[in-house]
């Protein structure tokens, strides 16, 4: 076969020989080699909104050789011509195999360049295990000139799936007008792909980590820039800059822009977030710990004593009456601003599609990121964002009612949207900012301090008992009495979950569904640490997160309560929470709820502060609840 590609539906064919194109009939140098033999061809204008559905031809790919190169609906594809010859070789790193083809979606290219005449390079002889890719006669020249393509995408590996590694693959003809009409071809399928962001808000946190924010994104930006996407850039000058930027920036000028990227840690995002959120963001507030106190009867202390003869907590569960209509009325329609109506607004922003978020981590722990594209690599959520990835996180909102006793109840809002932990993560939180100077160390060096202290403190939490929710009660194990055997099968979050979509508040629907019978518990003791995760929060030091099990969208909190216990039963459960495969929740002194809702009492005279996202939130009284689905997030999920 020629140098000659097809198009087979429009009928549109180049002929290198000739070095123009034809159109209608085919030339003599053609008739013998084309896919169409024997169709008679009509001499009719191109449609360019025609749908294309194979191109091919020949190209010289760098450092490969000579290929077929196909164009479908769905992407690109390339085949060494004369594939004997060529068994054993590797293409950018891409194994190549005799009768098989090498091939990049759509969905995975993020930019087409021209690179004008140059060379391009002839395979390398000694590759393969005992093949050299091409004949002999094919190696005498190393380079020759031609115009060139190149088309810029990723590539994964078995071990790694994840960790998106940028390829480039260049493609030579010795016809200028055969690449610039595959280029054309090839951008005009890049547009359809309608997810894509054009223009970008980018906050940029200079000090968030190692101080490595701004070294991050002059890195990523690039990437930007080949893939034609329009950024404005903004470097955070001071703690809350980011914050009131969100909080002023006006909703006309909003739209204008696809997504709003932050590049630091979790913390910062948490101030991103909470500016985009708070200005603009009706829902119905949970209820306060006294809106529902009266209705809830006492489980008595949570406090497991340190013999192992003491009777399971949940063994001794209690089921508690409904909540009143006058608590479901608070619970179900009481908003920030004290009005019961909605967001029918059309200028608000939550009343049509909302911007997008993005992340590029450069925090200390980016529990985030990892959650979300299963990687802690700058590069790897760069292309998630220019390549339109789409998810949807759930936040929550958590409502401050009073920051001491004797405070008048003045509610203050923030959401989170991966942890609010309060004890050991709160003074962990607190402490380390005398020692920001350490960077991320200085979690390891305060993590010590705080667990030689081991202070516990006194609270009382309910919570929502989510009728589909229910988690197996603990049993005691023979050989360790504070141990428990139960083993309940666990599915991970990944991409495409199956139990993230398969609710109907998938895609943003931000409020709780009212339930006309909400079954509430309470708990009462002293607390060594209180969690509500969000995600599994999965990073270096948790590398299973804090519950393994936890989905980016299921509509649940994850309640862990950590109750008072000995320094050596704690220091086993933060052993378990460090290991790969471990059970940090299958002790005695640990439950584990999950919840649409709760709320907290601090009853003691010490008390701790709460760890939200990495910001500290003083509160003595406290509620969250969970919002389904309110965060579009620029990420497919972790690959298998």
């Amino acid at each position: 076969m020629g140098n000659i590609f097809v198009w087979r539906k429009l009928r549109i064919r180049f002929c290198s020989v000739c070095c123009h194109r034809q159109t209608g009939n085919l030339c003599p140098s053609q008739r013998s080699s084309t896919m169409d033999e024997g169709h008679e061809d009509s001499g009719s204008n191109v449609d360019r909104d025609c749908e294309l559905s194979v191109m091919s031809g020949c190209f010289h790919l760098d450092h490969v050789g000579d290929v077929l190169l196909t164009r479908n609906q769905h992407g690109l594809s390339w085949k060494c011509l004369d594939s004997s010859d060529c068994e054993g070789t590797t293409c950018l790193g891409i194994g190549s195999w005799e009768n098989t083809e090498t091939e990049i979606r759509f969905s995975d290219i993020y930019a087409v360049e021209f690179d004008s005449y140059g060379l391009v390079h002839s395979p390398k002889s000694g590759l393969g295990h005992a093949k050299e890719c091409f004949r002999k006669q094919r190696l005498l020249t190393s380079t020759q000139q031609m115009y060139r393509f190149t088309v810029h995408g990723f590539q994964t590996s078995p071990k790694e799936p994840c960790l998106w590694k940028l390829a480039a693959f260049t493609f030579g003809h010795m016809d200028l007008e055969t690449c610039q009409s595959w280029m054309d071809q090839l951008n005009y399928s890049l547009i359809k792909e309608v997810e894509r962001p054009r223009n970008l808000l980018v906050f940029v946190h200079p000090r968030s980590g190692k101080a490595s924010g701004l070294k991050i994104w002059e890195t990523v930006s690039k990437i930007f820039i080949r893939a034609k996407v329009n950024t404005k850039v903004i470097v955070t000058e001071r703690a809350g800059h980011a914050f009131d930027v969100m909080a002023s920036i006006q909703n006309k000028e909003l739209r204008s822009y696809d997504g709003i990227i932050a590049v630091g840690g979790d913390g910062f995002f948490n101030e991103v977030l909470n500016g985009y959120l708070l200005s603009r963001l009706k829902v119905p507030l949970p209820p306060s710990p006294s809106d529902s106190l009266s209705t809830v009867q006492s489980r008595g202390s949570s406090s497991v004593p340190e013999s192992g003869d003491a009777l399971h907590e949940s063994d001794q569960k209690e089921h508690f009456p409904l909540l009143h209509d006058s608590v479901q009325e608070v619970m179900n329609f009481r908003t920030v601003n004290g009005s019961c109506q909605g967001t029918e607004d059309s200028d608000h922003p939550f009343s049509g599609e909302r911007p997008r978020f993005g992340l590029i981590p450069a925090g200390s722990t980016d529990a985030i990121v990892i959650c979300t594209t299963g990687a802690r690599d700058p590069v790897t959520s760069a292309l998630h964002i220019i390549l339109g990835r789409k998810l949807f996180l759930d936040a929550m909102q958590v409502v401050r009612w009073k920051t001491t006793p004797t405070s008048a109840i003045e509610p203050f809002i923030r959401y989170a949207a991966s942890f609010a932990g309060y004890g050991f993560y709160g003074d962990v939180i607190s402490e380390s900012e005398k020692y920001r100077w350490m960077g991320p160390k200085r979690y390891d060096y305060v993590g010590t301090k705080v667990f030689l202290k081991h202070r516990s403190y006194e609270a009382e939490v309910m919570f929502e008992e989510a009728e589909n929710a229910k988690v197996s009660p603990l049993t005691r194990s023979k050989t360790w009495p504070f141990r428990s055997t139960t083993r309940t099968e666990k599915i991970l979050c990944r991409a495409k979950c199956s139990v993230c979509s398969s609710s109907k508040a998938e895609d943003g629907n931000t409020t709780r569904a009212c339930q006309e019978k909400t079954r509430w518990c309470r708990t009462k003791g002293r607390f060594l640490s209180i969690g509500a995760a969000v995600m599994s929060n999965r990073n270096e030091r948790a590398p299973d997160g804090l519950v393994v099990d936890a989905h980016l969208s299921d509509g649940f909190l994850h309640l862990i309560l950590i109750k008072d216990c000995s320094r050596p039963k704690y220091l086993w459960h933060l052993t378990e929470l460090a290991k790969k495969g471990g059970e940090p929740l299958n002790f005695e002194f640990v439950e584990y709820h999950k919840t649409r809702a709760f709320t907290f009492t601090s009853i003691g005279e010490a008390e701790s502060v709460w760890n939200l996202d990495g910001e500290i939130f003083e509160a003595h009284h406290l509620s969250a609840q969970v919002l389904r689905g309110l965060i579009p997030l620029f990420a497919s999920g972790p690959e298998v």
